[in-house]
């Protein structure tokens, strides 16, 4: 019964393989008959979601569980409940997984602290997102021609990551994967954005222009207005004229760069409608990889 707490815990190679897996059998059959197996998977958001949330219902659903969304609104956490006191109801319940987000860092690994269900962690503050991270590099798998995943098959490939990643969770689990296959990574930020210590083995910079030159992969991560209200930022204005993904920064990186985005977007803030849905766009292809990464995931972690 293995967790999925960390993005460096996680066995890239299995779960890059059974992710193509689920790819081919769903572009195969996409409304696969599904074996009901009478089992529950508890997805426990206390924050909102779209995208993780959904990819990983529908991963439920294709794995044959039911699967029981549980908001802290819904909830007794409303009524001061503790997360462990709610992982403890839903294993004596009989879930069968609990996938959860949660605002605080650390979270997951206090409610593994008492499950006997598998954790899946869907995002813990800002600390770490290790599905969102596990798409990325599927969707860069995909992309680069399926090269064998037990490799450092990113070697020689610069990845920028530019936007907030101060606060960025899913920038800390891409920086794990991303350098763990080769890649060469920068992280890009205002000032008042970079985090407190340097990240390990990254570049950081505060010139979007340096961190996009000569770019394999620009990732663009969404920026929080509400760090405008602490003061973080000086204006949207400076940051759309020093850090947009837009098509003139674009074209300082190389010309087959492909841009990424783990959503949800603020266009014309920290990217342009013209690169978001263009030509070297990735961005819907990580939705729909979402998907496939999620049910890899959820099967592993419910079935080994």
């Amino acid at each position: 019964m293995p967790h999925v707490l960390t993005a460096a815990a996680l066995p890239v190679a299995e779960l890059l393989r059974r992710a193509d897996t689920w790819r081919e059998r769903l572009a195969a059959a996409p409304h696969p008959p599904i074996q009901p197996k009478a089992a529950l998977v508890a997805l426990l958001f206390y924050e909102p979601s779209t995208r993780t949330r959904a990819a990983f219902e529908q991963a439920a659903v294709l794995l044959g569980y039911h699967p029981l969304v549980i908001t802290a609104e819904s909830s007794s956490v409303a009524k001061g409940e503790s997360l462990q006191d709610t992982v403890r109801t839903l294993n004596a319940q009989g879930i069968c997984a609990i996938v959860l987000r949660h605002p605080h860092a650390g979270a997951p690994w206090l409610a593994a602290q008492v499950s006997n269900a598998p954790i899946l962690n869907a995002g813990d503050g800002a600390h770490e997102h290790p599905t969102q991270a596990l798409l990325d590099l599927y969707t860069l798998w995909l992309h680069f021609g399926k090269p064998d995943p037990a490799t450092r098959w990113l070697s020689g490939r610069k990845i920028a990551i530019v936007g907030d990643i101060r606060h960025s969770r899913v920038a800390r689990s891409n920086l794990i994967l991303l350098t763990q296959a080769g890649a060469e990574v920068w992280l890009c930020a205002p000032p008042t954005l970079q985090p407190d210590a340097p990240l390990p083995n990254a570049h950081h910079t505060h010139d979007a222009d340096e961190a996009v030159r000569n770019a394999d992969v620009v990732i663009a991560l969404r920026i929080q207005t509400e760090r405008m209200q602490q003061g973080l930022l000086p204006s949207l204005d400076a940051y759309r004229r020093d850090y947009q993904i837009n098509p003139e920064r674009l074209r300082l990186a190389k010309p087959t760069c492909m841009v990424m985005h783990p959503g949800p977007i603020q266009r014309g803030i920290e990217i342009t409608d013209e690169v978001a849905d263009g030509e070297q766009s990735l961005i819907l292809a990580q939705v729909r990889n979402g998907v496939y990464v999620r049910a890899a995931v959820l099967e592993w972690a419910t079935e080994t």
